[in-house]
């Protein structure tokens, strides 16, 4: 009987050992997954930032020579009416 109850014992002690190890590391693997995620939300929040900045200084500079366009136009119609 003590045989019995040792053996017992010990499997359950192997069995609470093996699934604590099982659980540390679906931990460890869950939080590697949660690091990973949030490093790929930081470059993907960087590479969006990255091209707003692009896409804004594009449409300063094509802004900057459509009133320079303007600038010119209303140039040469002052100088053709001065000429009339």
């Amino acid at each position: 009987m003590k045989k019995l109850l040792l053996s017992a014992v010990l499997v359950s002690a192997i069995t609470f050992t093996s699934c604590r190890e099982e659980d540390k590391n679906n931990a460890e693997q869950a939080g590697d997954a949660i690091e990973n995620a949030a490093e790929e939300t930081g470059e993907a929040v960087e590479d969006g930032f990255e091209a707003t900045g692009k896409t804004i200084d594009n449409a300063v500079n094509e802004t900057k020579e459509a009133g320079e366009s303007v600038k010119d136009a209303v140039n040469e119609v002052s100088d053709d009416l001065k000429k009339d």
